[in-house]
């Protein structure tokens, strides 16, 4: 698929002996030593393909695989013939590969965590999806299914296998609706999609995983370049169909180098495991009885570029965090992030607004206001959380939702009206704090939740001062009295109800001293989790939903 010497079906061009060319830049590569990085070129860092076997003996922990004792093979259910029948066809790849089809599965473990595996080797007949690979995947998924195990998909595959016609065409269909049905009964899916994966494969179980990671540089996508070449006449963009093209696409979760797909599945496995062990007990801290400060020195406060952001608390809040990328729609939005942790002895999906603390920063960040395809990336996460039985904490700092021509054309309101929405009906936990400047429906679209906490020196309000003060007042300057007038401080809306609790900052305010101040926001969010506890998932809707339905005065008439 990539550029090179002519390749064999492993994407290396035997040489002589010992020695090949890489397909990626076409040095000459001593093959022990391409064993021993895993196929990796040491050049250019080209992922050479690898053989079903062989990505097994990476990912899983040595020994630990065990292939399903039912094995399934391909058929001719049409007669099929072009160069040569079919069935002589199936034969040279059994005999070439040793496989009974396209795919391997079984069990094994990934440090110590069990999996159920189907590993799909490209040197028989293209990784092609016929009969017995979508037989296998389905199976595959059935079993985690059933034993409740994630499953872990690694992908390689130019497509159909046509010589199957229409049935394997159905193989898309059964594949779908096996990985929903884990999808659902919250067992983990992961897939690996690896150079290249194409075709129906990919418009099917390779994309339709929790998590879809891809090796650097992969070919993926639904009809090839060529194909889109020809249709349209036009070259294609520098990278198209890359990995990395995709990730910024937000079509992928995280592009890997493959010594670090195994770690990374391994974290993964760990944090989105639905509940750890003891979670432990912590008591929140005392609410703060200050008089009420100056509103406008609170919005000052809460906006400071040193204030620790969101991932700067996940950071010295949890012990370990995978971060997800992408809404799987349009892209990935950078001010908004999110992925598992491990969060005082139990696992959460955290999920908030980020900023920056450097005028550079804050321009890839987008000031932490997001576009639609943030609070996509959100709701998916988390929807994810929720199938996983995962609590959710959200970080609040926004200054409000991302105006402008593209976030409308993306249907702005519509992504935060789903978030509302989506965060109503969540059946786990969800604690939010906000950290900084809760900025009108940009930053409720990550607040609707069971317990609502403020750092001391945050800020939550319908619109900004100045908005307000050029709204009503026809003048900027007035700012600092619309402040106040807002009603913005933390002590004001735990008064109001907005809020559930105050979480004291250090002297100085927590950009002052982060440490402290995460401490102290670990303990209350730990704290609101476990007042969560033990409620299922009906109560929890139902609670969150009273909540917010008194919330708000009227006077009868």
């Amino acid at each position: 698929m990539k550029g090179g010497a002519p390749a064999a079906s492993d994407g290396r061009a035997q040489v002589a002996g010992r020695w090949v060319r890489c397909a990626g830049c076409g040095a000459i590569v001593y093959v022990p030593r391409l064993t021993r990085a895993l196929g990796v070129c040491p050049d250019c860092g080209h992922h050479h393909r690898l053989r079903a076997a062989e990505r097994l003996g990476h990912l899983l922990d040595p020994g630990s695989f065990t292939a399903a004792p039912d094995r399934v093979r391909s058929v001719d259910p049409l007669g099929f013939r072009d160069r040569m029948p079919y069935p002589e066809r199936l034969a040279k790849a059994r005999e070439s590969t040793g496989l009974d089809d396209a795919v391997v599965r079984g069990r094994g473990t990934v440090q110590g965590r069990p999996v159920v595996a189907a590993v799909m080797d490209f040197a028989f007949l293209g990784g092609s999806m016929g009969s017995a690979v979508g037989e296998a995947v389905t199976r595959a998924a059935e079993e985690a299914l059933a034993t409740r195990t994630p499953l872990l998909l690694v992908v390689a595959s130019g497509g159909a296998r046509m010589q199957e016609g229409c049935l394997s065409l159905m193989q898309m269909a059964k594949t779908a609706q096996a990985v929903r049905a884990c999808a659902r009964a919250g067992v983990l899916t992961v897939s690996v999609l690896t150079d290249p994966t194409f075709g129906g494969v990919t418009a099917s179980f390779a994309t339709l995983a929790d998590i879809v990671l891809a090796e650097p540089r992969a070919l993926i996508g639904f009809a090839g370049p060529r194909v889109i070449e020809s249709a349209t006449g036009r070259a294609l963009p520098e990278g198209f169909q890359t990995a990395e093209y995709l990730r910024e696409h937000g079509m992928v979760d995280r592009v890997e180098p493959r010594a670090n797909l195994r770690p990374v599945l391994a974290r993964l496995l760990a944090l989105c495991a639905p509940r750890a062990a003891d979670a432990g007990r912590y008591e929140a801290p005392p609410r703060p009885d200050a008089p009420p400060r100056d509103a406008w020195q609170t919005v000052r406060f809460a906006r400071d570029i040193g204030r620790p952001t969101t991932l700067d608390y996940i950071g010295m809040m949890c012990t370990d965090f995978v971060e997800l990328h992408g809404d799987r729609l349009h892209g990935d939005d950078p001010a908004v992030v999110g992925g598992p942790a491990r969060l005082g002895g139990r696992n959460v999906m955290v999920v908030g607004h980020q900023k920056a603390h450097d005028t550079a920063g804050l321009v890839a960040r987008n000031f932490g206001m997001p576009h639609p395809e943030g609070y996509r990336k959100a709701v998916r996460l988390m929807r994810l959380a929720e199938r996983l039985g995962l609590p959710v904490v959200t970080l609040v700092d926004t200054q409000g939702a991302a105006a402008g021509v593209g976030a409308e054309e993306r249907g702005q309101a519509w992504a935060i009206a789903e978030s509302i929405a989506a965060m109503a009906e969540l059946t786990v936990p969800v604690v939010t704090t906000v950290i900084g400047e809760g900025g009108s429906g940009g930053a409720l679209a990550l607040a609707v939740a069971d317990r609502v906490l403020m750092l001391e020196h945050a800020c939550y309000s319908v619109i900004s001062p100045e908005s307000c003060s050029v709204i009503l007042c026809g003048d900027p300057g007035r700012a600092a009295a619309m402040a106040g007038a807002l009603r913005l401080t933390a002590p004001e809306l735990l008064r109001l109800g907005v809020a559930d609790g105050v979480v004291p900052e250090p002297g100085g305010g927590a950009q002052h001293a982060p440490e402290d101040a995460a401490d102290a926001l670990k303990a209350a969010v730990l704290a609101a989790l476990h007042e969560l506890d033990g409620l299922d998932g009906a109560e929890l809707v139902a609670r969150r939903h009273a909540r917010f339905r008194d919330l708000g005065v009227v006077a009868d008439v």
